[in-house]
């Protein structure tokens, strides 16, 4: 018998989205091919304390199903690289970028990728200014106020006054020193996987987010049992092409490596799509859109397990 590749899964850490991070994690270790894979599960707790200290004894390859700061910003990738253990997803720098959403959207621009008009200011900037309104006032209402750096839709507020928007910000100031404002548009909300390596990868089928209300938040996400998205997305050809074409760009324009999804905007009275964020370790939960999204597109969970891990040993040589 084949002797089973050992799979560390990594899960908590000390980020606000821990919860969610826990969720998917147990998926994961769920859905692994027994006969392929000894799974190891690895909860780092609320203030970043680990369990065991990483070994190639104790694993053959890590899966960091960490979200957020810590987890999912090149932290802990650095970390994997300095032990020289193979991992699942992106490495250092394009998880870096990704993270920090006002340098992902740089490095979109930078590459031609169209993206949502926007402003961002540090904490000091914030508070020593006299004038809250020259800060935004390039943008109109609604505005969606934002951590820089953190996903899952924590610390976001859909703003239309003054007074929201104060209170967005400093909603957003709880979670991140720097913060993001950018434009609302009236617009469906796609997102399209991205599986693979630097230079060949694939882009699954684009689905659509459902948006009961305003916009996606937390609560809709990970709490509510309604359906979130509808996969795949009912799209004319070429929007569906344009979708799956930016998807690449934008991976590539990060530095991509494994798996990301890339979420857009898709204005109808103009035709126009935008990249809103691209996200390198998302949600694996059961309801994930990610993991469905590539079902329809003819990869089934156990396969995309399979396909990352085998892509984290080709990165390492191993």
């Amino acid at each position: 018998m084949t002797e089973r590749v050992r799979v560390a899964v990594l899960a908590g850490g000390p980020s606000a989205e821990h919860e969610v991070s826990l969720q998917s994690a147990q998926a994961v270790l769920d859905a692994l091919p027994r006969e392929l894979y000894e799974p190891v599960a690895v909860i780092i707790d609320r203030r970043g304390r680990w369990p065991v200290e990483l070994r190639r004894d104790l694993a053959d390859v890590v899966f960091p199903v960490l979200h957020g700061p810590f987890g999912e910003d090149g932290v802990v990738q650095g970390h994997l690289e300095t032990l020289g253990l193979p991992y699942v997803g992106c490495g250092v720098l394009a998880s870096a970028v990704a993270m920090n959403k006002v340098a992902m959207r740089r490095a979109f621009l930078a590459e031609g990728i169209p993206v949502t008009p926007y402003v961002w200011f540090s904490e000091h900037e914030w508070r020593t200014s006299t004038d809250h309104w020259a800060l935004v006032k390039s943008l109109d209402w609604p505005m969606y106020v934002k951590p820089a750096g953190l996903g899952s839709s924590i610390g976001i507020s859909r703003v239309t006054s003054m007074e929201e928007l104060r209170a967005g910000v400093e909603l957003a100031l709880a979670h991140d020193r720097m913060v993001i404002v950018e434009q609302g548009v009236s617009a469906r909300e796609l997102i399209c996987g991205v599986l693979g390596d630097h230079d060949t990868p694939d882009a699954s089928a684009p689905g659509e987010l459902i948006v009961p209300g305003d916009w996606l938040d937390y609560e809709a996400k990970y709490l509510s049992r309604a359906e979130i998205a509808a996969i795949p997305a009912v799209l004319p050809e070429r929007v569906a092409d344009d979708v799956r074409e930016l998807a690449l760009r934008a991976f590539r324009a990060i530095g991509g490596y494994g798996l990301s999804r890339v979420d857009f905007l898709h204005e109808q009275d103009t035709g126009r799509l935008y990249v809103l964020e691209i996200n390198t370790m998302p949600g694996f939960t059961a309801r994930s859109v990610y993991a469905r999204a590539w079902a329809a597109s003819g990869v089934p969970y156990p396969e995309l397990l399979r396909r990352l891990i085998d892509l984290a040993f080709a990165r390492s040589g191993s």
